[in-house]
């Protein structure tokens, strides 16, 4: 664990531990200020990060190899998760978003608080150069198929209740509309339209956004310790657990095989993607959990738990990369 990356995990906990105190002593009111600093997250400050990034990201120069190795476990172990939960909800003892936060919670990383200045400080700029090309497409890949997800089973349930009556290709229509129009998907695909499309952002605009998308990280910070304070992790525990076990332990070392016994990849590349991927589960889990009303005490409980343990499993997968990682 480096001097840097210990800066910042304590930076973080200040930050959350500020969200927690304000919660506690109700500084922001009464009236769930949580989900309103949830909503402006979600509604304000991620599209305009997400149009941002997409509207700036350089296809031509992306290593697709190295981000296939990543990105195909990662949505594998999404699916697993995300089946695995669906089938053990059955009974309906859970809200029917529940599969995909648990997903979410299992896949979705830290890449932006803690994954960057470990990359920088154990990988240099060509390992940070590989780890922004994930951030690029990390939210935009896992969030948009999770939308998808959440949205057609939302759909389902709206059928089954209420509109049983109505026509398959409306529920549909009606999954493909809340998917797209989403605050999520929707700045994503408009940011792919104006990269591919038009001209550069002109200064002004991507000023504007580069200044909202500050916003995202301490408000996401305080937004978990709000959570916690209101939600607390009573009862929230054992899934936490399971969470931060499939997410710092598991996750890595799917990618770990993927990569290096299946695609062969080695040196750098091969470090970056698998300490990508065992990065504690990142806020945006909450973000999702909130928006759908599901596990909001559980994905908090897991980002601050995960969090707490990579201070652990970090150097033990440094540890592993040490003995397979070919020096280049």
């Amino acid at each position: 664990m480096t001097a840097a990356v210990f800066l910042k995990l304590t930076a973080i906990f200040v930050i959350v531990g500020v969200g927690w105190v304000a919660g506690r002593l109700k500084w922001l009111g009464d009236n769930d200020p949580a989900r309103t600093l949830s909503n402006a997250a979600f509604y304000v400050f991620i599209p305009a990060l997400l149009f941002r990034t997409t509207a700036r990201v350089q296809f031509s120069t992306m290593p697709w190899e190295t981000l296939a190795a990543f990105f195909v476990p990662v949505l594998a172990m999404l699916l697993v998760v995300y089946i695995w939960q669906k089938r053990w909800n059955r009974t309906g003892r859970l809200p029917v978003a529940a599969p995909s936060v648990r997903a979410i919670s299992a896949t979705f990383g830290n890449t932006l608080q803690i994954g960057v200045p470990m990359v920088t400080a154990l990988f240099g700029e060509a390992g940070l150069s590989i780890h922004i090309t994930i951030i690029s497409l990390h939210a935009l890949t896992l969030l948009s198929v999770l939308t998808a997800l959440v949205e057609s089973d939302l759909a389902r349930e709206r059928r089954q209740l209420g509109h049983s009556n109505a026509h398959l290709l409306h529920t549909v229509g009606t999954t493909a509309r809340n998917t797209i129009i989403h605050p999520v998907v929707l700045p994503v695909l408009a940011g792919l339209v104006w990269n591919v499309i038009f001209p550069p952002l002109p200064a002004v605009i991507d000023e504007i956004l580069l200044t909202m998308s500050q916003a995202v990280v301490p408000l996401c910070l305080v937004l978990i310790g709000m959570s916690l304070a209101y939600y607390g992790v009573r009862g929230s525990v054992k899934g936490a657990i399971i969470i931060s076990a499939l997410k710092l332990l598991v996750l890595p070392a799917v990618v770990l095989g993927v990569g290096h016994w299946g695609m062969g990849l080695d040196g750098t590349a091969l470090a970056v993607i698998v300490m990508a991927a065992s990065l504690p589960v990142g806020s945006n889990a909450l973000i999702f959990a909130q928006r759908y009303e599901a596990q909001e005490a559980e994905a908090t409980a897991a980002i601050v738990l995960s969090t707490f343990a990579f201070v652990l499993t970090a150097p033990f997968w440094l540890a592993i990369l040490s003995m397979i990682v070919s020096p280049r």
